[in-house]
């Protein structure tokens, strides 16, 4: 990896943003990477430290962006049984069980994602981002299931990262939400930035935040005077925020099952069946699970798709579901 990298503008390059500048010339580094860095002081134009990613540049411009190198980690192994369903030289595709957080942060520093990689093989692991996060390209909630891709090389984390950031990657998440979405099937598109209510939330907003798309499709609908109404949807991403999917349904007013977070009141369900409800009330998570993931290897170039299937306290509610519609 280089430590630095020195550029000049070129005349068709003039007036442009230098991240965006950055990320042209050099296809290795994320733009989110280079966002980072320049935050972090490591950009000079013209012999001058700039922290502002969107400045513009000029014909001639001296461009010095400089790579730092990555910092060591001293993180606690986790003697953990990774669900791994491939892993090759440059990346692990990892099934993530509901109730475990990806990385170290407040409140638990030991028992995640990480740790347990660290104890699988802390050397192969990318070390390019933030400390804390050896390996890791994208996140996927607490108690949220499904597949997530780990980096093994700082190559391979850049090329995902750039996938990423260009929201080439394909990932479908399977879900159960309170009610039926009208239409069956659509595209959701808002901006999303933090709630002003609560730091730990997001939300959705007309006017600021970042742009969110979430496409959706309504695969079966469950009713009857037995069952509260429920559907069971398809969503397919075309950008990756912060908690998307269940800020958007909470949007829409149909709250997935179990989310303890964004939810509408839901009303006392009366003649329920009693083995369902006792399913819907104890879930201790979200029926939401990443089910497939799709992208470009980082070094083969050959399109890479990868499913799984719903963990078995998942299956069980639906297959409760099916056999009261029947």
């Amino acid at each position: 990896m280089k430590k630095k990298i020195n550029l000049v503008v070129k005349k068709e390059e003039n007036n442009i943003r230098v991240d965006v500048f950055i990320n042209k010339r050099e296809k290795d580094f994320s733009r989110t990477r280079i966002k980072n860095l320049i935050l972090d002081k490591k950009l000079k134009i013209n012999n001058k430290i700039i922290t502002d990613p969107s400045k513009k540049i000029f014909f001639e411009d001296y461009i010095d962006l400089a790579i730092p190198e990555p910092k060591k980690t001293s993180l606690k192994p986790f003697k953990y049984k990774l669900d791994i369903i491939y892993e090759d030289d440059d990346l692990i595709i990892i099934n993530k069980p509901s109730g475990m957080v990806m990385h170290p942060g407040a409140g638990n520093y030991d028992n995640t994602i990480v740790n347990a990689l660290i104890y699988y093989d802390k050397n192969s692991l990318s070390n390019i981002g933030d400390e804390l996060r050896p390996g890791i390209v994208h996140r996927i909630d607490k108690n949220t299931s499904g597949l997530i891709v780990i980096a093994k090389n700082n190559q391979a984390h850049e090329n995902l990262s750039n996938q990423f950031s260009k929201h080439t990657i394909t990932r479908i998440y399977r879900l159960l939400v309170w009610g039926k979405l009208r239409p069956s099937q659509g595209k959701i598109e808002t901006f999303i930035t933090r709630s002003s209510k609560n730091r730990q939330m997001m939300e959705v907003s007309r006017t600021k935040g970042k742009k969110a798309i979430t496409n959706y499709k309504t695969l079966k609908i469950f009713e009857n005077k037995n069952i509260p109404t429920l559907s069971l949807l398809d969503c397919k991403l075309e950008t990756g925020r912060t908690h998307q999917i269940r800020v958007h349904m909470n949007y829409l007013g149909h709250s997935i099952v179990g989310d303890d977070k964004y939810k509408k009141k839901i009303r006392k369900i009366k003649n329920i069946n009693p083995i369902l409800e006792e399913k819907l009330m104890n879930l201790n998570r979200q029926f939401l699970h990443a089910r497939t993931i799709g992208f470009f290897h980082p070094k083969k170039k050959k399109e890479m798709i990868f499913n799984s299937i719903l963990p078995n306290e998942l299956e069980t509610v639906l297959k409760i579901l099916r056999n009261a519609c029947k």
